[in-house]
């Protein structure tokens, strides 16, 4: 039966409406799809069978239980049935409910019942409900630990709120049933398991009965012999309420698994060995938790394919992945999702009842690395990229299509291994203390340019570090002698990236001697080789293609006007590179700093203070060095094409940002009025901001440089 059906492709997109003190967080609308139009229509081309969607208590009624409004849902909802997209409608997602209940207010389940007849009765041709996700994840995370509403933390009322939740489930599913009788419950839950030492054995136990409780509940495993039962009567849960979930079983029709890579945990008593933020404690031991993948843990033990199982065995009820993401650079993103549908196949292929891989977090998510506690902006991509005019499809969404279309997808990436793989993931060194090197026959990024540690040679380092295989190609030797084409073959090279920014300093050429130099040769055969071969080429370029006078920030659409021969030379460049290779990447850089030991003065310093002279007032964009690759990369790895402008975000005076990147005020300037250098995308700013960046820097640099004051802002 299994093998008729195949894997489905699901998807969702990250909606917690979560309460802290008296404010919400709504990643809907954080995302921006609560005021765009335009995005489930993208989600038709990935050909996604069913979609978590929010049809949330909060946004429906949120003064009075009585007062709806449903314009927007209305509209989104008719939308998705129009598109053939089946809905999973979430009614609470990591939510404590509107302002006039909690999570602890014996009022919660009845009304909680009432949203979802409602929204049964609204819309009577949806048959999925996830009405309470994650029940025991929200209650250990706003009671147990207190980060959320009600900011609790105490056993009490963590037991409360995770009966509370369950209990609506049951109401809920009941009120939904009467109205349509074939409603199907598809019950989420993060079901991450704790490891620990030998002397911490006793509380990784007690914490692995712990993970099962709401769907043992929900399933009316909990009785009188339950591991729990006696510690919820302990703890102010009455037996009349246990007793209905045995009379009123809700036992899930899909068991949904929301894993992620720091899911599996291990409990340490060793607390010298890890940050003070890792350490806890029990009232009997003090300890570090800490993430299980980080520790030498049987890797048969961890992740997907151990998380489904065990749901699988324990239930025996279909189950699905349904929250797979990543926050993370591209190519582990694709290794993850990757690894998550491999798992399920396998899981199929021995008899086991899986049924789907959700993408989580289609439109990205924002602040989940602080659990939204900390509201600092910082975004993770998924399927698509919010940070462009419109939702920009990455790589994700390109694997997405493959899996759905045809049960599998390649890239060049997947050959290497993620970091939750890599032997330098460990909280204490490899034996050796090197990275893991590329596969032998792995196919390699060709990096030209020069092999000391200027761009060329910290992109190597940066790929290595991301388990991508690459080889450094000297620009000297990158002509057509060296016979491009026989690397790339032999390399099994997937891409080439030009990171050779190096030029003439002082000598003035004309444009037929620059068309005619090693550099334009060497751009030529590299672009033409890359045509050939089929294989993306990356060229970096640099904001010396104009020359400040436009009055504003340049985007990727102004035409290039250099004033100095080096612009010339890199404008040539460009022009080059496309005629010969028209889907060629160019990516323009700032003023780069950050690459090297003598960072802005190795790799941006003499051939802009020779040739481009400033203002102190002149306002210019940076890009560091880390940042401006990495983007670079993950542009790469989704198959962008044209002109890219990669600047840290933010305009800065030249005079004080050569003062703050040198550490010193003895840099020249010419005192003329004030020129305006700085980049701005129009295709997306996916580059972090010059203020975090600056502080980055400062924290690598010498102590007297890091205390420079950093503002990023043309005063």
């Amino acid at each position: 039966m299994l093998e008729q059906q195949r894997l489905e492709l699901w998807g969702g997109f990250e909606c917690s409406l979560v309460r802290l003190g008296h404010s919400f967080r709504d990643l809907i609308k954080e995302t921006g799809h609560a005021d765009r139009t335009g995005d489930l229509t993208q989600l038709k081309s990935l050909g996604i069978k069913k979609l978590r969607y929010p049809v949330l208590w909060e946004t429906i009624a949120p003064d009075k239980p009585d007062i709806c409004d449903w314009a927007w849902h209305d509209a989104r909802l008719s939308e998705l049935q129009a598109l053939g997209i089946e809905p999973i409608a979430g009614l609470l997602h990591h939510g404590s409910g509107p302002g006039y209940t909690a999570l602890l207010d014996p009022d919660f389940p009845l009304l909680f019942a009432r949203h979802a007849q409602r929204v049964a009765a609204r819309y009577p041709w949806i048959k999925l409900f996830t009405p309470v996700n994650e029940p025991l994840t929200t209650a250990r995370f706003s009671c147990l630990y207190g980060h959320w509403y009600p900011h609790r933390r105490n056993m009490r009322s963590f037991l409360r709120a995770t009966v509370n939740q369950c209990k609506a489930v049951v109401l809920a599913m009941r009120a939904i049933r009467l109205l349509r009788p074939d409603a199907q419950l598809i019950q989420t839950e993060d079901l991450g398991k704790v490891f620990s030492t030998p002397a911490l054995s006793y509380q990784a136990e007690f914490e692995n009965e712990r993970r099962w409780l709401s769907l043992d509940l929900l399933s009316g495993r909990v009785d009188r012999e339950h591991p729990w039962h006696e510690t919820l009567l302990a703890n102010g849960i009455e037996d009349r309420e246990l007793g209905l979930f045995l009379e009123w079983t809700c036992a899930p029709d899909f068991i949904g698994i929301n894993h992620y890579v720091t899911s599996d945990r291990f409990l340490d008593h060793a607390m010298s060995k890890y940050s003070p933020g890792c350490r806890g404690g029990n009232g009997r031991h003090r300890y570090a938790d800490v993430e299980a993948i980080r520790i030498d843990v049987p890797s048969t033990e961890l992740g997907w394919k151990a998380r489904l199982s065990e749901a699988w065995t324990r239930y025996r009820l279909p189950i699905t992945a349904s929250e797979v993401h990543l926050g993370c650079t591209r190519e582990d993103q694709l290794r993850w999702l990757a690894g998550a549908w491999t798992a399920a196949q396998e899981l199929r292929s021995a008899g086991q009842d899986v049924r789907a891989i959700t993408i989580w977090a289609l439109l990205g998510s924002v602040d989940w690395s602080s659990l939204l506690v900390e509201n600092r902006g910082h975004y993770e991509p998924g399927a698509f990229d919010i940070r462009s005019p419109k939702p920009r499809k990455t790589a994700i969404a390109v694997a997405a299509r493959s899996f759905a279309k045809n049960g599998a997808f390649s890239h060049p990436v997947l050959d290497g291994k993620g970091w939750w793989r890599r032997t330098n993931r460990y909280y204490t060194a490899s034996r050796d203390g090197r990275c893991d090197t590329p596969a032998a026959g792995a196919a390699q990024i060709i990096i030209v340019g020069s092999r000391g540690m200027g761009l060329a040679g910290l992109l190597h380092e940066i790929c290595r570090s991301r388990g991508l295989a690459s080889s450094v190609l000297p620009s000297t030797h990158a002509g057509p002698r060296l016979g491009i084409d026989a690397r790339i073959a032999g390399l099994h090279a997937w891409a080439v990236v030009n990171a050779d920014l190096g030029g003439t300093k002082r000598h003035r050429k004309t444009h037929a001697e620059i068309a005619a130099g090693p550099s334009a040769g060497m751009a030529e055969e590299l672009a033409s080789a890359c045509a050939r071969a089929c294989i993306p080429l990356v060229h970096v370029s640099s904001d010396l293609v104009f020359d400040g006078q436009l009055g504003r920030a340049y985007v990727e659409n102004d035409s290039v006007s250099p004033a100095c021969a080096e612009g010339q030379r890199l404008a040539t460049l460009e022009n080059i590179v496309q005629q010969h290779c028209v889907d060629a990447l160019v990516v323009r850089s700032g003023m780069i700093f950050g690459s090297g030991p003598d960072d802005v003065s190795r790799s941006a310093g003499p051939v802009e203070f020779d040739q481009r002279r400033f203002s102190e007032q002149d306002v210019i964009s940076a890009s560091f060095a880390p940042d401006f690759l990495n983007a670079m990369l993950d542009l790469l790895i989704d198959a962008e094409r044209g002109i890219w402008h990669l600047a840290n975000v933010g305009e800065i005076k030249a005079g004080k940002f050569l003062r703050i990147a040198n550490g010193t005020a003895s840099v020249p300037f010419e005192t003329v009025s004030s020129r305006n250098y700085a980049l701005r995308s129009e295709r997306g700013e996916i580059m972090p901001s010059l203020d975090d960046a600056l502080a980055r820097y400062a924290r690598r640099a010498p102590v007297a440089l890091a205390q420079q004051p950093f503002q990023a802002a043309a005063e």
